[in-house]
């Protein structure tokens, strides 16, 4: 057996997590239960990436974020909602978008949103492409 210092921090944290892994498994779990727990759950990021999170945090919390877990559960959860439903995200400035909710609303356009509007003008453009290729079929003959 070894021994491993930890601070009392530390100590009152595995302690905790000792019983939500208790109360989980309805059996007693030691520090080396909780450790590998832990250990199963975590992922090991960059110091960079954690610090340009951690400080985007800090400078956003307008966004709603108090930690940098919270940030990593939303980024994850928006992710896996991308992945499974087949969404493509597209990049617009957030200036750009913001101009665009406005014109919407002042020329009162029968768009919900940008969204919307986005969607109405694809559904648009493949209404000509399919014109445009029956032409150019017709034109081959």
């Amino acid at each position: 057996m070894k021994t491993l210092r930890i601070t009392d921090d530390v100590h009152q944290k595995l302690t905790g997590l000792l019983g939500e892994l208790t109360a989980e498994t309805m059996k007693m779990q030691t520090y080396t239960d909780a450790i590998e727990s832990l250990l199963g759950q975590s992922v090991i990021l960059p110091p960079e990436l954690l610090s340009e999170v951690e400080s985007f945090v800090e400078e956003n919390k307008n966004l709603g974020y108090t930690t940098r877990e919270e940030f990593f559960r939303d980024a994850t959860r928006w992710r896996l909602k991308s992945l499974s439903e087949g969404i493509e995200c597209v990049e617009v400035r957030k200036e750009m978008y913001e101009k665009t909710k406005i014109a919407i609303k002042d020329m009162d356009l029968p768009f919900i949103g940008v969204s919307d509007f986005i969607d109405e003008q694809m559904k648009n453009l493949h209404e000509q492409h399919t014109q445009w290729k029956e032409q150019m079929e017709e034109t081959e003959k």
